[in-house]
């Protein structure tokens, strides 16, 4: 698929009436986990265009120029408040939660095991080892509050067991910021730079909005911990992209990103309504990337090619179970932390580094951390913590499910021989 090159049946400036706005909703029973996930990953991209949108008109002079970008705007806010309310009204925020991390495990997991650039994919195998502790931590408390077994909610396509445990993501900042990529780099990996980048910071956006509406004091605590590892990885995630592009060549890499994902949604729907959603979302992203393809050329006189070669569109995103990889990443890689612009274990780390410094700071007293307090509290009211394993952790000193371990890749495990 080329959509430089697809006569979309719908042409550009195709606004929406108040009807045509607000869909149908899934069935928050019935629904796929997929269709659910698909719909937060379409929110995360549409959101991403909304907010580069506006910074390009508040950095662009010529007014010509900010109406043609108005009207993009326009366009993508209309559908992104149409995927947003393809969310049920009786999914309450932890059942959304849950799908939110299954979505960042698989989809992560999916991206590195397609990803060439080697840089790139150890960054998607650092963090998708977060984000499924955070799956572990998440279903505790629902568990522990509302008695619920969240291997339901995820369709039993991902296991939920701890990893690299949430106590030890908190990272100095500095350690955050990668290696940006240049304009040379394979053209799937600039899509999944784009693609993580904008469903990281949608994970990010509403854990900041929900944290405060959550009704335990034990859940708002546990948003405001794992909301800000979500802020150390849109840095990570963001600083891979490629900061030599302009606004005019950033705004056809979005819109393609966007042609890219919606295809991709299409192509591994299985619910109808939805469907339908997707393939319209398409049709429309398709004018807007041919008009910003046009700005392109009139206002810096250069063509699409440089950015994206022939167009055709590579491997597609597709969600699946990711069991096996992501056992083999846990393994392999579970006391890694990041220092600067590297990642490597946390034994290797000198002892003065910040990221140890750092942690003394906010990890001050252990039994204060929300996403160690939770696993307690699980283990006091049930005599063990919650899982969901079709085998044993592969980490041995995860496997106790009366202790949740706070040690493993923040403190050390061996002397140093420095």
């Amino acid at each position: 698929m080329n959509p430089f090159e697809f006569n979309s049946p719908i042409n550009f400036e195709e606004y929406y009436n108040w009807e045509e706005i607000y869909p149908k909703p899934y069935n928050s029973k019935t629904a796929s986990p997929y269709t659910k996930a698909r719909v937060i990953l379409m929110n995360g991209c549409e959101t991403e265009n909304a907010f580069f949108l506006h910074n390009f008109q508040r950095n662009c002079q010529d007014n010509n120029l900010r109406r043609e970008l108005s009207k993009i705007r326009t366009i993508h806010q209309q559908m992104q408040k149409k995927v947003q309310c393809l969310k049920p009204i009786d999914e309450n925020i932890l059942d959304e939660t849950i799908i939110y991390e299954l979505l960042a495990v698989d989809l992560t997991a999916h991206m590195a095991q397609c990803e060439p650039d080697k840089y790139v994919k150890e960054s998607l195998d650092f963090a998708l080892l977060e984000d499924f502790d955070h799956l572990y931590r998440y279903s505790n408390l629902m568990k522990q509050e509302y008695g619920k077994d969240a291997s339901y909610l995820v369709g039993k396509y991902s296991e939920i067991t701890p990893a690299r445990p949430t106590i030890s993501h908190h990272r100095y900042p500095e350690d955050n910021v990668k290696r940006w990529s240049s304009s040379n780099v394979a053209l799937i990996t600039k899509l999944h730079s784009n693609v993580i980048t904008a469903a990281e910071q949608q994970t990010m956006n509403f854990y900041m909005n929900v944290c405060n509406l959550y009704p335990s004091d034990m859940g708002r605590r546990l948003y405001q911990e794992i909301g800000m590892v979500e802020e150390e990885h849109v840095t990570q995630y963001g600083s891979l992209l490629n900061t030599t592009l302009t606004y005019l060549e950033n705004l056809v890499m979005h819109m393609y990103t966007t042609c890219y994902l919606y295809y991709s949604a299409m192509k591994d729907e299985i619910d109808k309504s939805i469907y339908c959603v997707w393939e319209k979302c398409f049709f429309q992203s398709v004018a807007d990337l041919q008009e910003s393809a046009e700005l392109l050329k009139k206002y810096e006189n250069k063509d699409w090619n440089c950015l994206v070669g022939s167009g055709e569109f590579p491997e597609l995103i597709k969600l699946h179970p990711n069991v096996e990889y992501v056992r083999d990443v846990l393994k392999y890689t579970v006391t890694y932390t990041s220092l600067l612009e590297d990642y490597c274990p946390v034994d290797n780390m000198p002892n003065d580094s910040n990221f140890f410094k750092y942690q003394a700071i906010v990890n001050n007293n252990i039994s204060c951390v929300p996403s160690h307090d939770v696993i307690c509290r699980t283990i006091r009211k049930f005599g063990c913590d919650y899982r969901f394993e079709k085998g044993p952790n592969p980490i041995e000193s995860l496997r106790n499910r009366k202790c949740d371990n706070y040690t493993l890749g923040r403190v050390k495990q061996k002397r140093d021989t420095n």
